[in-house]
């Protein structure tokens, strides 16, 4: 890590909260809207990742909800277009969906079908890298609409979830580890 990203962590790492026992019993939060609260911080983050981008990117794809802040500026940053992904039933237009399991159950992901180009180059950006489950549906649904997916960023990863083995091979960049 350069001196750089470790200011910069270190500085996104202070304004991120733990919440403890939310939203169940021994389970800690990272409550981020600290972070996005403080604008230079939260500017910085989004430089940040913008910087660490793979080239070419055509798209920034954002899972519901944090991705959409992170992911738009990082969009913007870029000059690419950003694309939500949502849960089921939130899209007003034809959709495809991915079905994907939670530890609690199961989940839907859908983007509106018309979106996503064959060879779209995208980046997937999240707030949270956990267990991957998300992430991984993502990858998927947007590939079997025809993008490629160049990398994925996220702020933080909670390496102890092991979601990293679920991107394996994938170009990945966390700017926290917890």
């Amino acid at each position: 890590m350069t001196a750089e990203r470790d200011d910069l962590a270190a500085r996104a790492a202070a304004l991120v909260h733990d919440v403890p026992d939310y939203p169940q019993p021994g389970v800690v939060f990272k409550d981020i809207t600290p972070l996005l609260a403080d604008g230079p911080a939260f500017a910085a983050v989004v430089e940040a990742m913008v910087r660490r981008a793979p080239a070419g990117v055509d798209l920034v794809v954002g899972m519901e909800a944090r991705g959409f802040i992170l992911g738009a500026p990082v969009a913007v940053g870029l000059g690419a277009g950003f694309v939500p992904v949502r849960k089921e039933g939130k899209l007003p237009r034809e959709t495809l969906a991915g079905a994907y399991d939670l530890e609690y159950g199961s989940a839907v992901l859908e983007v509106h079908a018309d979106t996503i180009t064959p060879g779209t180059r995208i980046l997937v950006v999240d707030d949270v890298l956990a267990t991957g489950g998300t992430a991984e549906a993502t990858v998927e649904l947007l590939e079997q609409a025809g993008g490629v997916v160049v990398g994925l960023a996220f702020l933080m990863e909670l390496t102890f979830l092991g979601g990293r083995s679920r991107l394996a091979g994938r170009d990945l960049d966390v700017l926290l580890t917890y």
